[in-house]
């Protein structure tokens, strides 16, 4: 029996984010399935504009653009040395949401931080089923998101933990879930007391037991910021209220997240800790591709554990579910004072800890604007305003 439904031509992709760790997951998969996707354009930051331009030269494609409009020059020269001939070139910080403006089947955000935001809107806009990594995106414009849908579908998680709720949540209708179970990790200081990781270095911070990811979101997953900002997306993408969401610590990584329905039974979703699977499942949605990745392998012994999430150590859920329910700007504040705090922790300018103390104070200085109320110059404003008194507060040490 065939484990996927036929189509009769390629989708189409456009690929943001094309040389970090999800762009370059994503050319994998299609690498592997070149009769299903056709890849139209590449966006990057910029810093690795040979790379860019390997992938350009690979895939083919009609466009590649880069948020640096001061690598233009590098980034052509790059292209002719990888023997890319006719190509549209688009550079600056608007370049991503050009690309995105034009009608791909498939948008995938994998771009860093808040800055997907107005690709994410231009992708839903256009009509493009939006594959969607940059989570940031969501979080600060909830509301302005989900004005654009289109249709319910039209967003498809990439987030691990956000495919795998997807995936269970077809077991059972919307009015039968009872909660939503958020899987965490629990990063490098797992177990350890708050005074126990005063004085991490970043390099610690950086050494996730699981997964390989950038900078920001390992950072985020050692703060357990990152499960704040997924709280938040799965309250958003699944209409489910912010209390009715439990986050558990799994330090094996295999189950991705969980549904609880109503009569007690719990669907999960496992796997080996590989992205390519949800990537996939994003690119493909709702049809699964052949092959991925390696399943579990139950011919071995194995042990998965799960412990409750230590907020005295870790407050960033519980500033998450405060700021969810606060206005529809505090999630934009929530994301923005942290990517400041966290720029200024790599630096070596602050403490681990201040990563989250800073952002709670910063959040408790914010007013908030109303979903119904808000426009995108209130969001991008009220990032702003974070951004600049997290500078201001860490300006006074």
């Amino acid at each position: 029996m065939p484990s996927v439904t036929a189509h009769a031509s390629p989708r189409t992709v456009t690929l943001l984010g094309s040389t970090g760790s999800i762009g370059t997951q994503a050319i994998d998969v299609i690498r592997r399935h070149p009769d299903r996707f056709h890849v139209d354009a590449l966006s990057a930051g910029g810093s690795d504009v040979a790379l860019l331009a390997a992938q350009a030269a690979e895939l083919r494609v009609g466009a590649v653009a880069v948020a640096d409009a001061a690598m233009e020059a590098e980034l052509r020269a790059a292209l002719a040395a990888a023997g890319v001939g006719r190509v549209e070139v688009l550079c600056g910080p608007g370049a991503a949401t050009e690309l995105s403006t034009r009608g791909s089947d498939v948008v995938l955000n994998g771009i860093t931080g808040s800055v997907g935001l107005r690709p994410t809107l231009a992708a839903l806009e256009a009509g493009s089923t939006l594959a969607l990594a940059n989570k940031e995106s969501l979080v600060v414009g909830g509301s302005l998101v989900k004005a654009a849908l289109r249709h319910p579908d039209q967003i498809v998680p990439v987030d691990s933990e956000h495919s795998a709720l997807a995936q269970a949540l077809r077991s059972g209708t919307h009015a039968e879930v009872r909660r939503l179970i958020l899987t965490a990790s629990g990063g490098p200081f797992r177990g350890r007391a708050r005074d126990e990781i005063k004085a991490v270095t970043p390099d610690q911070a950086l050494a996730h037991p699981t997964w390989s990811m950038g900078p920001v979101v390992t950072i985020n997953s050692a703060s357990l910021m990152n499960k704040g900002l997924e709280l938040i997306e799965a309250h958003l993408l699944f209409d489910v209220p912010v209390d009715e969401i439990t986050v558990v610590v799994h330090p094996q990584s295999v189950v991705h997240s969980m549904v609880e329905f109503v009569d007690g039974s719990t669907i999960a979703q496992a796997s080996p800790p590989d992205m390519r699977l949800p990537i996939a499942l994003g690119l493909s949605w709702p049809h699964r591709l052949d092959p991925v990745s390696t399943p579990c392998d139950w011919t071995q012994a194995t042990a998965w554990t799960f412990e409750p999430l230590d907020e005295a150590t870790f407050p960033a859920v519980r500033l998450a579910r405060e700021c969810a329910a606060a206005s529809a700007t505090h999630p934009a504040v929530y994301n923005a004072a942290n990517e400041q705090g966290v720029t200024a922790f790599l630096a070596g300018r602050i403490g681990f800890l201040d990563i989250v103390d800073t952002v709670e104070r910063v959040l408790g200085e914010h007013d908030g604007i109303a979903p119904s109320a808000v426009t995108l110059a209130d969001v991008e404003g009220a990032e702003a305003w974070a951004r600049a008194r997290v500078d201001e507060l860490l300006g006074r040490r």
